[in-house]
């Protein structure tokens, strides 16, 4: 089988991608942990801890389909 490097190079990039927008979600909400303690900067709070788990689901999905490309690409299933 001929390897898909292009194929995988986007997947890797999508996947590193996703990990840099993880980091950045948990920098903002360790961010906002270090506030004024009042009502409006706790539910900013509570959002970014939302949002932080939405984008780890995004980098789970992309590294399963970056790992499962590896997994044909290297044993061809």
């Amino acid at each position: 089988m001929e390897p898909d490097h292009a194929r995988l190079d986007n997947l890797q990039g999508a996947y590193k991608a996703a990990v840099e927008q993880w980091i950045a979600a948990i920098k903002h909400e360790e961010d906002l942990a270090s506030v004024d303690h009042d009502v409006a900067k706790i539910d900013l709070w509570e959002q970014a801890s939302f949002d932080e788990d939405a984008i780890r689901t995004t980098v789970k999905d992309a590294k399963k389909r970056y790992e499962d490309a590896l997994r044909e690409q290297i044993f061809g299933f």
